[in-house]
């Protein structure tokens, strides 16, 4: 029946909905309007019988079944991107493919590449948002350039380039108690309302070992999936949370206060690079520019 079929301008919204985060922005990146996107999008959800995205902070967050689906559609549209620069008319422009988690794209990659591009407008960039197991994938496969992420990746083909060192804190509603300390410990937390990432995150993982290390046992008021909802859960007085604070906490920490955890957890954001070929001159100079436009802020430090 025709309602099963595929259609791969939903499949491009999808993934332009995911770069950008805004219907507006996704329906000005494909040159269409923003009910195009809403109804490519609803089409999909009703296809797949899965919510695709949840507002988070004013933004549309991708679910894991948008991540996935999109990863899955990712060798179809590359060959159609393949296809179309095979135009022998067209102007060749350096291509720069880059993948990151969603915070990570959003509150800080997005404006580093606008930067970027007004100073270098002939080349083209494709900015991809997924989860870490299949961002490193995609690099350790050479289907992107540069990675961004915070998790320490190990994998054979896979170089990895610290730029930015950070540790967690504890963020926590102007006004508590806590703020009268100048650090957090775990038992501090003991019995507090804590707003937790999803099991999936490494901050997760790493604050649970702690806690239970402590003895101290939060209530886990919400889970959520990404560092910048559990930073708005928090402003809104839902609970403290421990989070790695680059980069949603440069230039956002209004309506929240933020202290030092001990015991302390050290995370690096790195570029990742495809060991098993040359990073090309245009990667070396978005890494370049990266690093000299990444504003100083009190929780982190470039290494």
């Amino acid at each position: 029946m025709r309602k099963n079929w595929h259609s791969l301008r939903e499949y491009e919204a999808l993934r332009a909905m995911i770069t950008a985060g805004t219907t507006t922005a996704a329906a000005r990146q494909l040159s269409v309007s923003q009910s195009a996107i809403s109804r490519a999008i609803a089409s999909l959800e009703a296809r797949n019988g899965h919510l695709l995205f949840v507002r988070e902070s004013g933004r549309l967050e991708p679910t894991a079944e948008a991540l996935r689906l999109n990863e899955a559609i990712d060798p179809i549209l590359a060959a159609l991107a393949e296809i179309d620069g095979q135009d022998a008319s067209a102007e060749p422009r350096d291509r720069l493919k880059i993948v990151a988690p969603t915070t990570i794209a959003h509150n800080f990659l997005q404006a580093k590449l606008d930067s970027f591009l007004s100073m270098q407008p002939n080349i083209f960039v494709s900015l991809e948002v997924c989860a870490s197991d299949a961002l490193v994938a995609g690099i350790a496969e050479e289907r992107f350039d540069i990675g961004v992420t915070d998790h320490m990746v190990q994998h054979f083909a896979v170089r990895r380039v610290p730029f930015r060192q950070s540790a967690l804190v504890c963020v926590m509603p102007e006004g508590c108690d806590l703020s009268a300390k100048d650090r957090v410990t775990a038992q501090d937390l003991a019995n507090r309302d804590l707003v937790a990432l999803t099991k999936r995150h490494i901050v997760r993982t790493k604050a649970d070992q702690l806690l239970a290390s402590a003895g101290a046992a939060p209530r886990i008021k919400i889970e959520t999936a990404t560092a910048v909802s559990a930073l708005d859960f928090v402003r809104r007085g839902a609970g403290v949370a421990l989070l790695n604070p680059f980069p949603v906490l440069s230039g956002n920490a209004e309506g929240v206060q933020v202290r030092p955890f001990l015991p302390s957890v050290s995370f690096q954001t790195s570029f990742l690079t495809p060991r098993g070929k040359a990073v090309s001159a245009i990667a070396r100079s978005f890494m370049r520019h990266t690093r000299q436009v990444t504003v100083q802020d009190p929780w982190s430090e470039p290494i």
